[in-house]
């Protein structure tokens, strides 16, 4: 198994990398610095690098000063403070003005672990996907997060990306073409898996345990999640689909399909995720199994589906 970097290793190194090159490259933090290993960032970006505190709103109105400037701000914080937090300012200073902002929410969902319910977003993808022309993202491992990061320095406007800080398990190798927005790891004759994220693991392992057991499962990772890949529909049609996220049920990444998919015929599809639910705390694998989102429960939601549709 392939030895993986840890995602804010992958963020930094990305950062320094560009940093020369990209004269109006500006790193924004906001007293999480250490935790997303920039902290010794400024002897590489000078003024570009800027630690605002636990201020995050103004953090937001430095990223659209430094927009309107010709800068291209990179803006980290914990998601539930870069989302639901400062929303209004996300919406209006960055979104409404049409400005350029890559915006970076780590510790997502039940990976926020100890750090308990009031930093465990599930409802971040939600909120970012009601700002027109916002572009969505989540990633699954360390060289997908490099593709990502790689590709937002293209893309003009709003950018969230959705991203753990630990060491990811490996699912690519480095020769992956990332530019569909999507990666089918597993093609399946009887039902679709589509995940996001750490789910993309855990739809693997459950796709691979079935396997012995005769039933064919295809594993989709739709790390693009808006806008939605524009072949996506085609990929989709004629069987059942299930979504698995790391985030509310309401609002993310089953939500979207369900709207791409609501006009199909023969192609029904069913979300998993946290349902009606706030955060706690409690490590990784505990989680997985209380939100029901264990490769086991994958699993058996499977097998219920299949018979449902059979």
């Amino acid at each position: 198994m392939r030895q993986t970097k840890e995602m804010r290793l992958v963020y930094r190194d990305f950062l320094i990398e560009h940093s020369a090159a990209e004269e109006k490259l500006a790193v924004l933090e906001a007293d999480l610095s250490s935790s997303m290993a920039t902290n010794q960032l400024e002897s590489d970006f000078g003024q570009r690098y800027v630690d605002v505190g636990i201020m995050e709103q103004e953090m937001i109105g430095l990223a659209a000063g430094l927009s309107l400037l010709g800068y291209k701000p990179y803006v980290h914080t914990f998601a539930p403070f870069i989302s639901r937090r400062v929303f209004d300012q996300v919406f209006l200073s960055l979104g409404y003005a049409q400005l350029n902002a890559t915006l970076v929410g780590s510790d997502v969902g039940i990976t926020a672990e100890m750090n308990g319910g009031t930093h465990m977003p599930f409802e971040d993808l939600g909120l970012m996907r009601l700002i027109p022309e916002a572009k969505i993202f989540e990633v699954s491992d360390d060289i997908q997060f490099k593709a990502v990061l790689e590709r937002s320095l293209e893309l003009e406007g709003l950018k969230y990306i959705r991203t753990t800080r630990k060491s990811p398990q490996a699912i690519y190798q480095g020769q992956e073409d990332f530019s569909r927005g999507y990666y089918l790891l597993k093609e399946g004759k009887d039902l679709n898996l589509l995940a996001s994220g750490i789910m993309v693991e855990q739809a693997l392992r459950a796709a691979e345990c079935l396997e012995q057991e005769g039933i064919s499962v295809g594993v989709l990772d739709l790390f693009q999640i808006k806008p939605l890949p524009h072949d996506l529909l085609q990929l989709l049609v004629g069987k059942p689909v299930i979504t698995v996220e790391n985030h509310n049920r309401i609002g993310g990444l089953g939500s979207s399909i369900c709207e791409l998919l609501a006009e199909v015929d023969k192609t029904p599809v069913y979300r998993m995720g946290i349902d009606e639910r706030f955060g706690q705390v409690g490590h990784l694998d505990y989680l997985l199994k209380d939100y029901g989102l264990s490769p086991e429960h994958i699993c058996q939601k499977i097998k219920q589906v299949l018979a449902k549709n059979a």
